[in-house]
C-alpha cells in the first residue's frame, strides 16, 4: 500500500511540474484557436444592434416583403443604433455580403434619425429614403443574418456565396481568389518540401557519417541562420537577386545573359521558392541526421561485404532506416510552408504570395475578422490532417524529430 501511495505521489508532482507548461499551452494557444473558429461562424452584430428587426423577421415567411411592423422595427434599431453609434457595425457587416448595402444602412440610419415623429408608415418612409426598401434581397439579407451562427465566411473561403434568392453559387470569376491561394499555397509549399528534402538528405548523410567533433561544427553552421534575424537573410536575398543584384550582374559579366535580357528572380514565385528554401532547409537537415546519426556504420558494410554494391546497399539498406526522419522534416517543412507569410510578403510579388497573406489583410486592413478566422480554421484543420495521415502512415500516432 505504501508503495501505491509513493507512486501516486510521483505522478501528483510529475503533473503539478507540468501545470506551468499546460497553462502556457492554454492560454497562449487553445484559447486563442477557440476563438479563431468562433470568430469564423459568430454572426452577432444583426442580433446586438437590431434586436427589434429580428424578433419581427422570425416569422417572416420570405415569399414576399415583410409586413409593417418589419418596416417600423427597422426604422427604430437603425435610430436607436445611429444615436448609440453602432449603426457602421451593421452596415459593414451587411455590406460583406451584399455590397453596397452600407450606403442604405448609413443613410437609412442618418434620415430616419432626422424624423420629429414617427411616421404612418415606416414602410413608405424607408421606401423613399431607399427603393432597395421595396425589394427582396435586403430583407433576405437581414434575415439570413439574424441568425447567431453563420457559414458565409467559410462560403467565401472557397468562392463561394449566398445569392439574393437564397441559393449557394460560385462568386464571379474576377472574385474568385482564395481557392487559386489555396491551390498556389498547397504546390509551392510541396516544391519547397521537395528541394529541402533534395538538398537537405545528401547534406545530413555526409554531415552524420562524419567524426563528432567535425560534424558538431558542420550542424553549427546548419544551425547557423536561426542566430540572424529572418528579416536580415530575406534583405540579403533581395539584394542577391534584385534585377541589377549580384547574381544578374554576375550573369551579365560573364556573358550568359544580355544586359536588356535580365532574368526576374525576385517579386514572383521563383523568388518565394529560392528564399523559403533557404530558409527551411535547416528544419529539414536535423531531423535526417538525428536519425541519419543513430544508424551504425556496419550495417553498410556488412551489405558491402556480401556483394552488394555500394549504391544498392545504401538504397536497400541504409535510406529505408530514414524513413522516419524522411517523414517528419517533410511534415515539418510543410506545415511550416503553409503558413509562411513574411517571405512570401516580402519576395513573392502578385504571383508569390500565400493564403496568410490574404489572412493578414482581412485582419489588417478590410478588418474582415470573420473571413480572416474561416481561413486561419481551413488552415488549421488542413494541418492536422496531415498530422493524422502521418501517424496513420508510419503507425505510431506520433512524430518524432529527435
Amino acid at each position: 500500500m505504501s508503495l501505491r501511495k509513493a507512486e501516486a505521489k510521483k505522478r501528483r508532482t510529475a503533473f503539478m511540474l507540468t501545470l506551468p507548461l499546460l497553462a502556457f499551452i492554454t492560454v497562449m494557444f487553445l484559447v486563442p484557436l477557440l476563438g479563431m473558429v468562433w470568430l469564423s461562424v459568430a454572426n452577432t452584430a444583426v442580433r446586438d444592434y437590431m434586436p427589434k428587426t429580428v424578433s419581427a423577421l422570425a416569422t417572416w415567411d420570405g415569399k414576399e416583403l415583410p409586413p409593417e411592423k418589419a418596416y417600423a422595427a427597422v426604422g427604430e434599431d437603425l435610430t436607436a443604433a445611429f444615436k448609440a453609434r453602432t449603426f457602421g457595425r451593421v452596415a459593414k457587416r451587411l455590406n460583406e455580403e451584399m455590397p453596397g448595402v452600407m450606403g442604405v444602412i448609413n443613410k437609412t440610419s442618418f434620415r430616419s434619425n432626422k424624423l420629429k415623429t414617427p411616421p404612418a408608415s415606416w414602410k413608405d418612409e424607408l421606401i423613399k429614403i431607399d427603393p432597395k426598401w421595396g425589394q427582396m434581397p435586403i430583407w433576405n439579407l437581414l434575415k439570413r443574418q439574424s441568425s447567431m451562427f453563420t457559414a458565409d465566411y467559410y462560403l467565401a473561403a472557397i468562392d463561394m456565396q449566398v445569392s439574393p434568392t437564397g441559393h449557394i453559387e460560385r462568386v464571379p470569376s474576377y472574385e474568385r481568389i482564395y481557392i487559386k491561394l489555396f491551390i498556389r499555397t498547397a504546390w509551392m509549399s510541396a516544391l519547397v518540401t521537395v528541394l529541402t528534402l533534395v538538398l537537405g538528405y545528401p547534406l545530413a548523410y555526409w554531415i552524420s557519417r562524419m567524426p563528432a567533433s567535425r560534424a558538431n561544427l558542420m550542424m553549427i553552421a546548419v544551425l547557423l541562420p536561426f542566430w540572424t534575424s529572418l528579416l536580415v537573410r530575406i534583405t540579403a536575398w533581395i539584394v542577391l537577386l534584385q534585377s541589377h543584384g549580384v547574381v544578374n550582374s554576375l550573369l551579365v559579366e560573364s556573358g550568359m545573359v544580355a544586359e536588356n535580357a535580365r532574368p526576374q528572380l525576385i517579386n514572383n514565385a521563383l523568388g518565394t521558392v529560392i528564399v523559403m528554401t533557404q530558409v527551411l532547409l535547416p528544419f529539414m537537415v536535423l531531423p535526417l541526421y538525428s536519425v541519419m546519426r543513430s544508424i551504425p556504420d556496419s550495417y553498410m558494410r556488412a551489405a558491402v561485404s556480401m556483394g552488394a554494391h555500394p549504391w544498392r546497399a545504401f538504397w536497400r539498406v541504409f535510406a529505408p532506416l530514414t524513413v522516419s526522419g524522411v517523414g517528419a522534416g517533410v511534415l515539418l517543412v510543410f506545415i511550416l510552408s503553409i503558413g509562411y507569410y513574411i517571405t512570401p510578403e516580402l519576395v513573392g510579388g502578385q504571383n508569390g504570395q500565400f493564403i496568410s497573406n490574404r489572412i493578414a489583410y482581412n485582419v489588417q486592413q478590410s478588418l474582415n475578422w470573420g473571413l480572416a478566422a474561416a481561413l486561419g480554421t481551413i488552415l488549421t484543420v488542413v494541418t492536422l490532417i496531415l498530422f493524422l495521415i502521418y501517424g496513420m502512415i508510419t503507425g505510431k500516432g506520433k512524430v518524432s524529430i529527435a
